[in-house]
């Protein structure tokens, strides 16, 4: 008789994004926040950084053609719950990652349209505005813009919740079935992030306390990934963001107290499992 074993897997999920070789954004603090919270994550690098805690030094672009084959051989084989879209650099990336998730019908993909480093530094060259409206959007399940971004993207300005909502209604005419706007940039006491859900025609506002730190490097990329990772394991999108919420509130208290770097340090992905 052929003995039959009961297999596990893995809640899997894809970065797609840039390496901060300070190890606080980018594909690192991805792959840290999607194993913190449970799931196997796997990544395709689309450019390399020169960084730390102080800000960008060099950005080297990974060839087109080469971000295809890292795609191919992730989706051919282990295949993905998720996918998480960071740094994307040009306009030609966009596209041909944009065609690619199209190809192996990709889903949950949660879309941060990462534009500028904490330190200031520009991630994304001006031409590749439109090439993510035009071909990421469209396919995203959710949209993680900060205020900044959210003002590129739409070409004005955004300074209260009630412009945060119109400006979030504009967003999803581009098509993604959510637009997550993040208020970190308001200057009030509490964090206030606001989420429209594109098919139900609402919104969800969600309050936090604004924890005071000088550690908040790659905190949009560790949201993001929080995310995907949490939509891998089957949560809706409300649901999702709010866990991710949570998360990435629990990551900037507990990485508060450290000192690493003379900058921006990172927040503490694994705070539930070590101090």
């Amino acid at each position: 008789m052929k003995r039959t074993h009961n297999k596990r897997e893995y809640h899997k999920v894809l970065t797609i994004a840039g390496s901060d070789s300070g190890g606080g954004a980018g594909i690192q603090a991805d792959l840290k926040t999607i194993s913190a919270i449970g799931c196997y994550g796997m990544s395709v690098i689309t450019a390399l950084t020169a960084q730390n805690t102080r800000g960008v030094t060099g950005i080297h672009a990974v060839p087109p053609p080469f971000v295809v084959e890292q795609m191919t051989a992730v989706f051919s084989d282990i295949g993905a719950d998720a996918v998480k879209i960071g740094m994307l650099y040009s306009a030609e990336l966009i596209e041909v990652v944009a065609e690619q998730l199209k190809k192996f019908g990709a889903k949950k993909i949660v879309l941060d349209p990462v534009m500028v480093a904490q330190s200031g530094d520009k991630l994304l060259q001006d031409n590749a505005v439109q090439a993510i409206k035009d071909h990421l959007m469209p396919l995203a399940d959710v949209v993680t813009p900060n205020l900044p971004e959210a003002r590129v993207l739409l070409g004005g300005d955004i300074v209260g919740l009630g412009e945060m909502q119109t400006a979030a209604e504009s967003l999803a005419e581009y098509g993604s079935r959510s637009i997550l706007i993040k208020g970190g940039h308001l200057q009030e006491n509490k964090s206030t992030d606001l989420l429209y859900l594109a098919e139900e025609a609402r919104c969800v506002v969600l309050e936090a306390d604004r924890i005071a730190s000088r550690n908040n490097h790659g905190t949009g990329c560790t949201l993001s990934s929080a995310i995907a990772g949490y939509m891998a394991k089957g949560c809706g999108i409300e649901e999702a963001v709010r866990k991710a919420k949570a998360y990435i509130q629990n990551a900037i208290r507990a990485g508060a107290g450290y000192t690493i770097g003379k900058g921006h340090g990172p927040v503490h992905h694994f705070f539930e499992f070590w101090k």
